[in-house]
Order: structure tokens, then sequence, then C-alpha cells
């Protein structure tokens, strides 16, 4: 089963040659989430326009990287979380070192730390410089989401090499798979319920 992909950037968006700018060439059914104000990012209209999109494509896939890693986790407390397929969490980014690094102050509230109700793989870096793998690993563990620890490859994106990327891609096959999974339980209950009416 296909899914469609929607393409959660995180700060300033995703720029040319990113992985998931190659993303949306390479999978047709892929969409853009576009934000207003990609270098000021703001938590509640962020959530809001992602929430949007997922109400227009139930069942897609979250491809998200950066502070749309965060973004993408906020989805665990808002209603349309039953309408999420599944979620890639690439290079999750803490705001407060990402404020630091960046010599000024982004408004993005607390990292999420709520049970994601969807599958989801987090993607992880030895050496990135907006989030420790030791605070990654914690953020996978609150999110209930295994974490894939690709080395040394710093923040995932252009800058360590990152442009096509084709092991992204059988990352979301795996999501894909646990969706299907996810998803007989639901239908199984929803079933029984209807036979209790």
């Amino acid at each position: 089963m296909t899914r469609p992909f929607l393409i959660v950037p995180g700060l300033n968006g995703s720029g040319e040659d990113h992985w998931q700018q190659h993303w949306l060439v390479d999978h047709p059914g892929a969409i853009l989430v576009e934000q207003v104000g990609w270098s000021n990012p703001q938590a509640g209209r962020w959530l809001h326009r992602l929430e949007q999109a997922v109400i227009a494509h139930p069942g897609a896939v979250l491809v998200a990287h950066s502070l749309g890693t965060i973004l993408a986790a906020r989805l665990a407390t808002s209603s349309v979380a039953p309408l999420v397929g599944g979620a890639l969490l690439v290079a999750p980014a803490d705001i407060e070192r990402t404020s630091a690094l960046h010599a000024r102050t982004y408004e993005f509230g607390t990292l999420p730390m709520s049970p994601l109700p969807f599958p989801a793989l987090v993607v992880g870096s030895r050496d990135d410089i907006y989030m420790s793998l030791d605070k990654a690993r914690a953020l996978a563990t609150a999110w209930g989401a295994p974490l894939v620890d690709l080395g040394h490859v710093g923040h995932i994106n252009v800058a360590s090499g990152f442009g096509r990327w084709p092991g992204g891609y059988e990352l979301a096959r795996q999501i894909e798979n646990q969706a299907a999974r996810w998803q007989r339980p639901r239908q199984q209950r929803a079933s029984s319920a209807q036979g209790l009416v």
C-alpha cells in the first residue's frame, strides 16, 4: 500500500538539493506542507497548517526534518492524530540549542513528550549540533518510537552530504508496513463495535 507523503521541513524550509526536495520529485504523491514565515517559526500557526494538510490527506506519512520533527510530534495531542498514517522524524532539533546557534530567540515552545499514537521512526546522528544523540534517544523513548542511529552524519542535511537519500525511502517503507499493521486492529475494533449496535 502506497500512502501519500507530507513533507514537513524545519527552520528556513528545505533548500535546493536537500533530501526533502528530492523526495518531492521522486514521489509524485508527495506534498510539501507550506508554512508562512519559514525563517520565523511560530508553533501555533505552523501546527495549524500541518493539521490542515493531514485533514486533506488522511493516512499520509509525515516526512519531517529538524524543527519539522518537533512540529510533527505535537500532533500526538491533536484531534487529527488518528488521521496520521505514520511519521519519519529525521534529525530532531532542540529549539533552545537552535536559538543559541543562530544567536536569536525562536518562540517554538517546549519539546513535546507525549507518546505518538501512530507508527514512527526517529533518525538521529552522533554529531548533530542541533541535538545530541542522547537527547534524541530520550525523545524517541518518550514518543514510543525506535531510534535509527546513522552515525556521524551531522544534521542529516545538504551540508552533511544528504542530497538524494534513498535510505530514507526504505525507512518510509518500514513505516508504511507498520501503519498497515496498526490499521488492522483499528478496523477490527470498529467492526466489533458495529456488531454490538
